[in-house]
């Protein structure tokens, strides 16, 4: 489970019925747009929704999250005094994502008062219309902060390890408009660069060009007086991962504001266009994963969850290969552990990997979306007293000498007998083929994506 599914939706009260009172049919492709959104939506069965929007509670320098366990919503102040309900947080998921944020460095804090949240404009206007669908879903209200847009898209990143952990279906909705400046009637006053902020934006969403945004010149941002680009932005974090694809539902501009209604159908796995059914990233290599990422793009390391699973929380020395079209891009582990756990030997070795294999040059940001890893975890070291104890399909070894080691993983490609297994470790330990060396087996647990293996 996880995230199943992403919009983008505008929020404009004028659509309300209640409150447009005809005028809402001058934003006639917008509430049509809603309404197919609306039946998308449904259609992923959606357990949690966490909604992210410009107009709740929100600090300059932290993201939020509703700590509140209900939540009312209403948009009686424009006159539609039907419009009021309530709805239920999902207390478990604020947890995760709290526990998520901080572990990546996140700043990130508490909106709202636990006895309860009131629900803004931003979250009401949408839910109005996707409600009709999809109906007794809890919400987990967000804002944004002002700090960059690449720790906005590291916090959606920090979304889609929470709703992973969370274990339910989790739809995402990035409530936002676009340029506020279209005419001169826009409320923000005018400036012709909303409307190129606009189309740059909505482009850019279209043919799925996530670099294009995150790179987006601040002039032009400033000028068009926009309000959803951070909550874009941690969505298509939160979507970083996927195979996505993602379609235009409406734009248009009828008073002055650019609104846009988009969805992201999630189709797989980045780097695993074909995933058997019901196969899952294992956590020992979604960490590997997230490890080198944080580091490569930000030189800071990350740390284990709270909540680790079994697999992870004993000592073990491991070893992290990252894979490039196939090709082996790096690979270095420990023998033993060094480590308080083996989710930190983990980090350690697959930001080792990334960054230190003398073979080849550091990974570069450019190159994380091709790569893709395996993690094994070795079993102790055991003596061997004869050579007919070993298997290399089924044992690694590690020969010593002095001071010297050299380790060899099992079910390597190409390496079929106990001869060439000794003879490599050798090379790679410089021992000489008449030297006298102490043998050790271990095995190892492995776990991988698709694509992670050596031609």
């Amino acid at each position: 489970m996880g995230v199943v599914f992403g919009c983008i939706v505008p929020h404009p009260p004028i659509i309300i019925p209640e409150i447009g009172r005809g005028e809402e049919r001058k934003t006639k492709a917008t509430i049509e747009a809603l309404e197919k959104l609306a039946s998308r939506l449904a259609e992923h069965d959606p357990e949690t929704l966490f909604v992210i929007s410009p107009h709740g509670t929100s600090y300059f320098d932290a993201m939020g999250v509703a700590q509140a366990r209900r939540m009312r919503g209403s948009l009686a102040q424009w006159g539609a005094f039907s419009v009021d309900h309530v709805f239920e947080n999902d207390m478990k998921a604020v947890d995760l994502i709290f526990d998520e944020a901080q572990r990546s460095e996140i700043p990130i804090r508490f909106i709202g008062e636990e006895e309860g949240y009131d629900l803004d404009h931003g979250v009401m206007v949408p839910m109005y219309y996707l409600m009709k669908k999809v109906k007794g879903v809890p919400l987990v209200p967000l804002t944004f902060c002002w700090l960059s847009l690449d720790i906005h898209f590291e916090f959606g990143k920090a979304l889609r390890r929470a709703a992973e952990r969370l274990g339910k279906r989790v739809a995402i909705v990035a409530s936002g408009d676009l340029s506020h400046r279209l005419t001169p009637s826009a409320p923000a006053g005018y400036d012709p660069m909303g409307r190129v902020f606009d189309q740059k934006l909505v482009e850019a969403l279209r043919d799925y060009r996530v670099g294009d945004i995150l790179k987006m010149d601040p002039d032009l941002i400033e000028r068009a007086g926009e309000c959803g680009l951070r909550s874009f932005v941690i969505l298509l974090g939160a979507l970083e991962g996927f195979k996505v694809r993602p379609e235009i539902l409406s734009y248009e501009g009828p008073f002055g504001v650019g609104y846009l209604v988009a969805s992201f159908e999630i189709e797989s796995p980045a780097g695993d266009p074909d995933p058997e059914p019901g196969e899952e990233v294992h956590p020992a290599v979604r960490l590997a994963r997230e490890a080198v990422e944080k580091y490569v793009r930000e030189r800071k390391r990350i740390k284990p969850p709270s909540d680790l699973p079994s697999e992870l929380r004993g000592r073990a020395g491991t070893f992290v290969s990252i894979y490039k079209k196939r090709e082996l891009r790096g690979c270095i582990g420990t023998f033993e552990p060094t480590c308080n756990n083996i989710a930190e030997e983990i980090i350690q070795n697959a930001i080792s990997s990334a960054t230190q294999d003398p073979r080849f040059p550091p990974v570069s940001p450019d190159e994380l979306p091709e790569l893709t890893y395996s993690v094994d975890i070795l079993s102790p070291l055991e003596p061997v007293k004869t050579l007919e104890e070993l298997d290399p399909k089924r044992y690694g070894i590690m020969v010593e000498s002095g001071f010297r080691r050299g380790l060899l993983l099992p079910d390597i490609e190409g390496v079929d007998t106990v001869e060439r297994q000794i003879e490599i470790c050798r090379l790679k330990a410089g021992i000489a083929p008449d030297e006298p060396v102490k043998i050790y087996k271990f095995t190892v647990r492995r776990y991988r994506e698709k694509g992670a293996k050596e031609k």
